[in-house]
């Protein structure tokens, strides 16, 4: 199967590509499902969905999703599917179907066809321009969402090695896409519904450069034609991100399932699926409730998918990447984001895309920034805005061995040694050297 036409960036129900501080709302939305055999025709199944409102996707017409198009009332997110409706985009040689849809439920399909995830109009009326290129605006799920099965783990066996764990070297091209690799140190995460992966991209690389990507709602699977990527525990990141990149600037990570639906490396200069950070960064939770740190999945997805349960009275690794030598972007050191939700939410429940009802997934309050080069360690704190304006209900604070100056979040407002800081925009502290640690406390 080949990926026909061009496919617009596609959303997922409690997934998002969200990097930085650019997040748009959510508004209604159509969405397109896109059944692609070869050889065949492609089959187009239109719905609308609202997600601030709870009673489902409703079925609209290809007449009336092509008119909406054609009126300017609905346009694509991202790249037109030409041939869906030829005359709201350029003009298409593929052969196409089009029917009414009755659910937006991926339906199962023989095996010499896939199904790509749904793709996105907009109401025009609508829009809300990300304050970042690279962010996608997400519908949140809805009651048509099914649910995955359990997550399927790779065998040891698989390599023959009879070697697992962190510092397991991965089998390339031996197990299957299905087959979650938690055997070799990655997280699985059962609660997001897509088999144990932290991010699906459905990918069409065209002149060395990823020209669509397309985000796998909640159910779907890593097949062919995917980069599947996935968490590692607390301490540790991935290693997989292969070079070639988004034409637009998007983030692509993970492994590569390939046409014998065997799961690749994408990265050859590491042969674990799990690397260490630099060290010497932590979170101390002084509190009696749990509190979820949630790591953006970069490169990749970007949503804040990749869980810390930050327990009471304990003290956690939190994983600071080597800028110098990790993921580049457009040839830009880049560094982890993580979002601290409310005490007492789970790591299920706040780390993943959420629908703006709580404080919590990418509405969390607090942002911590975390970063190295070879000038040191570059900590912060900072408020999730302007995606929300609420205040976290706790604080917290940076200590360590040799920090640069004082920062910390306190009763809603930030400070450093100065005393209250303008605009309450946040704080950053040098780290040269020792260890740091971000503390909540009540």
């Amino acid at each position: 199967m080949k990926f026909q036409n061009t496919v617009a960036v596609l959303a997922t129900a409690g997934l998002a590509a969200a990097h930085g501080h650019g997040h748009a709302h959510a508004h209604k939305r159509a969405t397109e499902t896109e059944t692609v055999s070869v050889p065949g025709p492609v089959v187009y199944d239109f719905v609308v969905m609202d997600p601030s409102k709870a009673d489902g996707p409703q079925a609209i017409t290809i007449e009336e999703a092509c008119e909406g198009l054609a009126s300017h009332q609905l346009e694509w997110l991202d790249a037109a599917v030409a041939a869906a409706c030829p005359s709201s985009s350029s003009s298409s040689s593929s052969t196409t179907t089009v029917k009414p849809t009755s659910s937006s439920t991926t339906t199962s399909v023989p095996t010499s066809t896939a199904t790509v995830a749904p793709a996105i109009l907009q109401e025009t009326s609508a829009i809300i321009i990300p304050a970042s290129s690279t962010s996608t605006v997400v519908p949140s799920s809805s009651t048509t969402t099914t649910a995955a099965a359990p997550t399927k783990t790779a065998s040891s066996s698989s390599s023959g090695s009879g070697a697992t764990g962190l510092t397991a070297d991965f089998p390339d091209g031996e197990i299957d896409c299905g087959d979650f690799p938690s055997q070799y140190g990655a997280l699985p995460l059962d609660y997001l519904g897509l088999g144990g992966y932290s991010g699906i991209q459905y990918v069409t690389i065209f002149d060395d450069l990823v020209s669509d990507i397309v985000t796998a709602v909640t159910g779907d699977e890593c097949h062919h034609g995917a980069m599947c990527s996935y968490a590692c525990p607390p301490g540790y990141q991935k290693s997989q991100w292969p070079t070639t990149q988004g034409a637009t600037g998007q983030s692509v990570g993970g492994l590569q399932c390939k046409l014998d639906n065997k799961l690749y490396l994408t990265n050859k200069n590491y042969k674990q699926l799990c690397i260490p950070g630099v060290g010497g960064v932590h979170v101390k939770n002084q509190m009696s409730h749990d509190v979820a740190v949630c790591r953006t999945d970069y490169p990749g997805t970007e949503s804040e998918t990749v869980p810390l349960a930050a327990t009471p009275g304990a003290i956690h690794d939190l994983t600071c990447p080597d800028g110098d030598n990790y993921f580049f972007w457009e040839g830009k050191v880049t560094s982890a984001q993580y979002y601290v939700n409310p005490k007492g939410v789970s790591t299920e429940k706040g780390c993943q895309w959420g629908d703006g009802s709580e404080p919590i997934g990418n509405w969390a309050p607090i942002n911590l920034g975390v970063g190295y080069t070879k000038s040191g360690k570059f900590l912060s704190i900072f408020p999730n805005t302007p995606t929300t304006n609420e205040l976290l209900d706790f604080n917290v604070k940076l200590e360590g061995d040799n920090l640069s100056d004082e920062c910390r979040y306190e009763n809603g407002k930030f400070y450093d040694s100065k005393g209250p800081i303008s605009g309450n925009s946040g704080c950053t502290v040098g780290v040269t050297s020792g260890k740091a640690y971000y503390v909540f406390y009540d």
